[in-house]
């Protein structure tokens, strides 16, 4: 009788999602339920014992993670992101079932507790996911290092070529003129700063950092570069930031400020830009109405972090008294980054075993996997927004940008050859 009733529950919950493809849910009783119209992908899924069915039926934002971490949902055939594609691709438009709807208006009323980043949160948010072991990140990242979404003018681009125009595209849009004085909020590993100092010839380059594996890392590039007089790494957070600057960045950093405190960040910035400073800001955006935080992400990869729709940040930088220059939506380049960096990372998969265990592997490889198919079938995009304190202080077309970014590659030839 139970049995039945879960083969009835999984065709109700799986049916709506899965109209293309093939996907086989393997059931605790050995049966296989077939959904799609088997074409492609195909994928072939087993919950190992009833709790798991019913955990992931109660809440599958939270425990179709969970319970693939614990192998209680085994992947036979395929791969977790093949399953993922399956269930995501056709979801838009499925309605959600009410005790799903309740959760999540739960999650909705929690977000201002999570989001609650003062500066000891921040910092111990930042620590559990970019302090981990250093090497992990060496085995799918570039070279440089840059942890956030690539660049892809022509889409066939390798990941280093992605990474490199992607700096080449912020630095033009920055509008970088030798000399002036740059911050960058959230420098990572420091490749961003090292680029505009080396490259756009920026003057003084300063990178702020919460993580102390990354400031290691970013402060030995710097003593090794030419430009090391020039650059400036520090273990501080954003809102005890003191100075002027004539250009501002921050590339995937503002995802962690947390909805209630964007007037705090946009009001800092609009204090440390001069009165004709350009600030680029790059970050992962929600392009449907304001959402709460995914809570597998929350709670084991970003705690703390948000994905901000236009509606929730937009009228912070209109009370900060900045000015909106320019945005631009990339939609699909982060999910060519992730894809690069799933096919990197399970190359090396037991590299990362050595380093954690495989339990830690399958977190991984699902993060990849989830945030790959959220680019790509879901709302979400990178947004880089242009902001000024003056509407004079960029030109009025984007024509400069291809111009500068030409530029730049100019100056990237000479520094390769060098």
């Amino acid at each position: 009788m139970l049995d039945t009733l879960i083969d009835r529950l999984l065709r109700h919950a799986f049916t709506p999602l899965v109209r293309q493809g093939l996907l086989e849910i393997v059931t605790p009783a050995g049966r296989v339920l077939a959904f799609g119209d088997g074409g492609t992908p195909q994928a072939r899924m087993r919950l190992t014992d009833r709790r798991a069915v019913f955990a992931l039926l109660r809440d599958p934002d939270l425990q179709f993670g969970e319970l693939f971490m614990q192998e209680r949902l085994r992947v036979e055939h395929g791969t977790v992101y093949d399953v993922l594609e399956l269930v995501l691709r056709g979801a838009r438009g499925v309605p959600v079932r009410p005790s799903v709807r309740l959760l999540d208006a739960w999650r909705m009323r929690l977000r201002p507790l999570l989001q609650h980043n003062q500066r000891r949160r921040a910092r111990a948010n930042v620590a559990h996911h970019y302090d981990l072991d250093d090497r992990l990140y060496r085995l799918f990242l570039d070279d440089d290092r840059q942890y956030s979404c690539a660049y892809f003018a022509r889409g066939d681009e390798s990941l280093e070529e992605a990474q490199l125009a992607k700096k080449r595209h912020i630095a033009a849009k920055l509008l970088v003129e030798p000399g002036q004085r740059v911050l960058d909020i959230g420098c990572g590993w420091g490749g961003m700063a090292l680029y505009l100092a080396e490259v756009a010839q920026a003057g003084q380059v300063t990178g702020v950092t919460l993580s102390t594996e990354q400031l290691a890392t970013a402060q030995q590039r710097a003593a090794a570069s030419p430009r090391g007089a020039d650059l400036q790494f520090r273990l501080e957070d954003y809102r005890d930031t003191r100075g002027a600057f004539e250009r501002i960045v921050s590339v995937g950093m503002f995802e962690h400020v947390g909805t209630g405190h964007h007037d705090a960040f946009f009001r800092q910035c609009r204090d440390l830009l001069t009165e004709d400073g350009v600030m680029l800001l790059h970050f992962i955006g929600n392009s449907d109405v304001p959402d709460f935080n995914n809570p597998w992400i929350e709670r084991y990869i970003f705690p703390g972090g948000h994905i901000p729709s236009l509606s929730e940040f937009t009228p912070a930088i209109e009370r900060a008294g900045l000015v909106v220059t320019d945005i631009e939506v990339l939609r699909l380049h982060y999910a060519r980054t992730l894809r690069l960096w799933r096919e990197r990372f399970l190359a090396r998969r037991a590299e990362a075993a050595a380093l954690y265990d495989e339990r830690f592997c399958r977190m991984w490889e699902f993060y990849l996997a989830m945030s790959e198919t959220a680019f790509r079938y879901q709302d979400i995009a990178v947004f880089q927004v242009q902001l000024a304190r003056r509407q004079d202080a960029v030109p009025l077309t984007r024509d400069y940008v291809g111009v500068r970014e030409a530029e730049l590659q100019a100056r990237e030839q000479v520094r390769a050859a060098g």
